[in-house]
């Protein structure tokens, strides 16, 4: 399930390398209520927005584990995620196969951060705004969703070959907490 005609597009809604890309579905906005989505765990079993309901959940949202930027951006997040409370559930999310991911954060030593896979539906990408059309792939974003179930901060990243403000979507921890 890729684009169908009622998904949003937006060209140019993000760059690699300096060229345009079209990004699918409508990006989220803080105060909104955070979409319902279902995923892939490493084993393949489901993984719904439900999994975060009552917590605070920061979506780390990557193109692939495999390339440089996304292995440095999600270690570092893992290095962060231990100052977190266990009331903070961190998990990133990408196209990558379940298998690729297992065994991406086995090899880099990432526990603290749930791998999950969009790569069957798409259903993350879509529901947020954040599926490159033109790779079938999730753009770079952080984003930051409240106990309340609200979004609380975004982070596209417009150029994808970049890293994101980890300070910024940690202070948006930190409010919520």
């Amino acid at each position: 399930m890729c684009c169908t005609k009622q998904q949003i597009e937006t060209a140019g809604g993000a760059t690699f390398q300096g060229a345009p890309l079209t990004l699918v579905g409508t990006l989220v906005k803080p105060g909104v209520p955070a979409p319902d989505f279902t995923v892939l765990d490493n084993g393949l079993a489901p993984v719904t927005s439900e999994t975060f309901k009552g917590k605070i959940a920061v979506f780390i949202s990557v193109p692939s584990l495999d390339t440089p930027v996304c292995d440095l951006e999600v270690k570092k997040f893992n290095d962060a995620a231990a100052k977190l409370g266990a009331d903070v559930k961190l998990a990133v999310i990408s196209a990558d196969l379940p298998f690729a991911q297992a065994r991406w954060c086995g090899s880099a030593g990432v526990k603290r951060i749930q791998s999950l896979s969009d790569h069957r539906d798409t259903a993350f990408a879509l529901a947020y705004g954040l599926l490159i059309k033109e790779l079938r792939l999730l753009a770079r974003a952080v984003i930051v969703v409240g106990r309340d179930g609200k979004i609380a901060y975004v982070e596209l990243v417009k150029e994808v070959t970049q890293e994101p403000n980890y300070q910024a979507a940690l202070d948006a921890v930190a409010r919520l907490v």
